[in-house]
C-alpha cells in the first residue's frame, strides 16, 4: 500500500508526539578574556591620567583648613570623610588603563597608612607630583631607568636627613600636639596623648563608638597579639577592615586544625547558645577553614579565626599566657586533651576583641587577675635566671603583653556620618602618636621638606653617578616643595609665594620655622606644636618614589577589555564560581 506525502507527513508528526522529549540544552556562559596593550607615551599618559585624577581628590584634604570629600553608598547615608585613604579607595575609574593609575597610587596610600597610620594624603601629593614632572623628563629625552635611580637615591638621602634632624618625643604635650595636628581638633589631642600616657609603651589603644554625643576614655586591662585574622572574609566591619567579638568563647590551641570533624563538636554547642567564638590554633587551614567561613557568612557563626603568636617553643608559651589571661584551658594532645573533646566550660572569656588584619587586642573580663599576676611574677623569675640577654627580654616582653591596659575612646556623635568621620580621625592620630614614638618628631605643615629641598640640593647632587640620575634627583627635589604650597592653597593663598616665605624663615632663624595654617601667620612651628612624625614623613617620601620610578619606567600596559554583562549572566558566572569552589555546605 502506498501512502501520499501528506499521509507520511501525519504519521510523522504523531509519532513526534510520543517521542519522549529531548533534554533541554544547559547554556554555558563562556567568556573570554580578550586584553588591551598599550606601548611607550599611551600607556605612562593613561597611567599619569588616573593618578591625577585620585590626587585631585585628596589633595583637597591636606591642612588645618582642607576640606571633606562626600563619599556616595550603595546603602546607608554618604559618608563625608578628611582621610586620604579612605577617598583614594573608593575611586574606581570606567577607563581600564586610567584605573591601573588609580590602583597604584591607591597602594601609595595604602603603604603610608599601615607602616605610618598617616602622611597618606603628603604621599599622594607627591607622587602626583614626581610622576606628572617626570613624564616631562622622559618626553624630552632623559632615560627612564637613570631617572628612576636618581629619584630613588635622592630619596634614601633625604630620609637618613630626617632621621638625623628628627627630635625624640619629650613628654604628653608633644603626643598632644602630634595627636592634634593629625586629628585636626586640640579636644582629640587631649583624648589620645591622655590615653597614650597612660598605657605607656606596652598598652595599646581601641576607638570604640559610643551612645552618647561626647567623648569618653576609659581605662582597661587587656593584651595585644601580633596575629590577624586568617582569612578576609571573616572581617565584620568592612569600614575599618576588623571583626569585632563581643562578650565571646576562646579556643586555645597549639594544634593544626585542617579537619572539619575535630570542631564539628565544638561548633554544634556554640550555635545553640549563639555566643561569638574565638579560635587561637597554630593555623587553620583546608576544610575546616571552609566551614567556619561559610558559616560565618551565613550568619550561623559569629566566628574569627588566627594563628598563635610567636614561633617554635615561645608560640607555646605565648599561647599559654594567653589560656592564662581569658582563663581557658589549653589543648593539647600531650596534656591528654584533644580538639573533639572540648567542652563549653573549657574556652576561655573576654569583654572585647578586636582582630585587625596584623594585631588582635583582647580586652579581658577581669576574672583571671589573680592568675595573671601570678604568671607575670613567674616571667620575672625567668628572666632574672635567663641565660642572655635575648630570653630576658622576650620575658619582659610578655610580662608588658600580659599587664598592659588598654585605653578605650568612645567616640559620640550626633549622626552616623559625623560618627564614622570621627572615628577615622582618632585612628589616623593614633597612628601618628604611635610613629612620634618611634622616630621623633619635626616640624608640620610641609616645613621639613621645604627646608630640606632648600638645604639639601649639593648634598644630593654630589651623589649621583650620570646626568639622568641628577635630572631624577631634580625632580624629587622640587616635588618636597608641593605639600607646603598644597597646604597654603587650601588656605586660599598662593601656595609658592608661602614656599619661599618659609624658605626665607628657615634660612635667617634657622631649622623649624614655618607657616601655621591654623592661625594663618608665620612662626616657630616647633614652638607652636605644629609638628609630624618623623616616621610619617619618612614614609610618603619614600612611597611616593616607589610608585612614582615604576611609572616612569613604564613601556607597555596590559589591561582587561570590559565585558558588558547583563543581570542574568552575572548570577549564572556567580553560581559557576561558587560551585568550582567547592565549599561544602554549613552545619544545620
Amino acid at each position: 500500500m502506498k501512502l501520499s506525502s501528506a499521509a507520511v507527513l501525519a504519521l510523522l508528526t504523531s509519532a513526534s508526539a510520543f517521542a519522549p522529549p529531548k533534554p533541554p540544552q544547559q547554556q554555558s556562559l563562556v567568556i573570554l578574556d580578550a586584553k588591551k596593550v598599550s606601548f611607550r607615551e599611551q600607556s605612562r599618559q593613561a597611567l599619569v591620567d588616573g593618578i591625577n585624577q585620585v590626587a585631585d581628590a585628596v589633595r583637597v584634604t591636606l591642612g588645618p583648613k582642607g576640606r571633606n570629600v562626600v563619599l556616595e553608598r550603595n546603602y546607608g547615608a554618604p559618608e563625608i570623610v578628611n582621610d586620604g585613604v579612605t577617598i583614594a579607595r573608593e575611586i574606581v575609574l570606567r577607563d581600564p588603563e586610567q584605573n591601573v593609575g588609580a590602583k597604584l597610587i591607591q597602594e601609595v596610600a595604602s603603604k603610608s597608612d599601615s607602616k605610618a597610620g598617616d602622611g597618606t594624603t603628603t604621599s599622594t601629593i607627591m607622587t602626583q607630583a614626581l610622576v606628572n614632572n617626570g613624564m616631562k623628563a622622559v618626553t624630552s629625552g632623559v632615560n627612564p631607568v637613570g631617572l628612576n635611580r636618581g629619584i630613588r637615591k635622592a630619596a634614601r638621602v633625604i630620609t637618613d636627613e630626617i632621621k638625623r634632624i628628627a627630635k625624640p618625643v619629650s613628654g604628653i604635650d608633644d603626643l598632644k600636639n602630634v595627636a592634634t595636628i593629625a586629628s585636626g581638633s586640640i579636644e582629640m589631642g587631649r583624648i589620645i596623648a591622655m590615653a597614650a600616657d597612660k598605657v605607656g609603651d606596652t598598652g595599646s589603644t581601641v576607638v570604640e563608638e559610643s551612645q552618647t554625643l561626647v567623648d569618653e576614655v576609659e581605662f582597661t586591662e587587656g593584651l595585644t597579639i601580633d596575629r590577624g585574622y586568617i582569612s578576609p572574609y571573616f572581617v565584620k566591619d568592612q569600614e575599618r577592615q576588623v571583626a569585632e567579638l563581643v562578650n565571646p568563647k576562646i579556643l586555645v590551641t597549639d594544634a593544626k586544625i585542617d579537619d572539619v570533624n575535630d570542631i564539628v563538636p565544638l561548633l554544634e554547642q556554640i550555635v545553640k547558645t549563639k555566643d561569638p567564638l574565638l579560635i587561637i590554633a597554630e593555623d587553620v587551614t583546608g576544610e575546616a577553614l571552609s566551614a567556619l567561613v561559610v558559616n560565618k557568612m551565613r550568619g550561623v557563626l559569629d566566628v574569627v579565626a588566627i594563628k598563635a603568636p610567636g614561633f617554635g617553643n615561645r608560640r607555646r608559651e605565648y599561647t599559654q599566657d594567653i589560656a592564662i589571661a581569658t582563663g581557658a584551658s589549653f589543648v593539647a594532645e600531650e596534656l591528654g586533651i584533644t580538639l573533639d573533646s572540648v567542652t563549653l566550660d573549657m574556652l576561655g572569656t573576654a569583654d572585647r576583641i578586636v582582630i585587625a588584619k596584623e594585631t588582635t587586642t583582647i580586652v579581658t573580663d577581669g576574672k583571671q587577675q589573680e592568675a595573671i599576676d601570678a604568671r607575670i611574677a613567674q616571667l620575672r623569675r625567668e628572666a632574672e635566671n635567663a641565660e642572655n640577654d635575648y630570653d630576658a627580654e622576650k620575658c619582659t616582653e610578655r610580662i608588658a603583653s600580659l599587664g598592659g591596659g588598654i585605653a578605650r575612646i568612645k567616640v559620640g556623635a550626633a549622626t552616623e556620618t559625623e560618627l564614622k568621620d570621627k572615628k577615622l580621625r582618632y585612628e589616623d592620630a593614633l597612628n601618628s602618636v604611635q610613629s612620634a614614638r618611634e622616630l621623633g618628631i619635626v616640624p608640620g605643615g610641609g616645613a621639613c621638606l621645604a627646608y630640606l629641598q632648600l638645604t639639601m640640593e649639593d648634598k644630593i647632587m654630589e651623589a649621583m653617578d650620570d646626568e639622568d640620575e641628577k635630572q631624577g634627583a631634580k625632580i624629587l627635589i622640587k616635588a618636597l616643595g608641593f605639600p607646603a604650597m598644597q597646604v597654603a592653597s587650601n588656605a586660599g593663598l598662593e601656595g609658592a609665594v608661602v614656599l619661599a616665605k618659609i624658605q626665607e624663615l628657615a634660612m635667617t632663624k634657622g631649622f623649624g620655622h614655618g607657616w601655621d595654617a591654623a592661625a594663618m601667620e608665620y612662626c616657630d612651628l616647633m614652638e607652636r606644636g605644629v609638628i609630624d612624625p618623623a616616621k610619617v614623613t619618612i614614609n610618603a617620601i619614600e612611597n611616593s618614589a616607589s610608585i612614582a620610578g615604576l611609572v616612569l619606567t613604564t613601556e607597555c600596559l596590559v589591561t582587561e577589555i570590559p565585558i558588558e554583562m547583563s543581570e542574568e549572566d552575572k548570577q549564572r558566572l556567580f553560581d559557576q564560581q561558587a560551585m568550582a569552589a567547592g565549599m561544602g555546605p554549613g552545619i544545620n
